[in-house]
């Protein structure tokens, strides 16, 4: 296989922060984004149905929003507060 050069512009402190961040790692900018390259691929195609799914999950959440079907943030507060306290019983009573 011949290597190619792609070429693509980016914001300079994105590019920065994330050759700072490759660095960090012990590796490289290019190698993180050669890696993610292939994961990408290999994952596409595994699963070509997926990224349809994927799409359609995001159109019907939109649309339930849009219909005004949404949970607000303090019922999600409150249902996870409950489920919380019941956890913390359940391991009460293990001890």
């Amino acid at each position: 296989m011949v290597d190619k050069t792609f070429t693509f512009a980016v914001d300079g402190d994105l590019m920065t922060a994330f050759n700072d961040a490759a660095k960090a790692q012990d590796t490289t900018g290019d190698e993180l984004l050669r890696q993610f390259m292939h994961d990408f691929v290999i994952e596409r195609e595994a699963d070509p149905g997926y990224d349809a799914w994927f799409r359609q999950q995001v159109e019907e959440g939109i649309a339930q929003a849009d219909a005004g079907n949404v949970i607000s943030s303090e019922e999600v507060e409150r249902h996870f507060a409950e489920r919380r306290e019941q956890t913390l019983r359940k391991i009460g009573e293990m001890r």
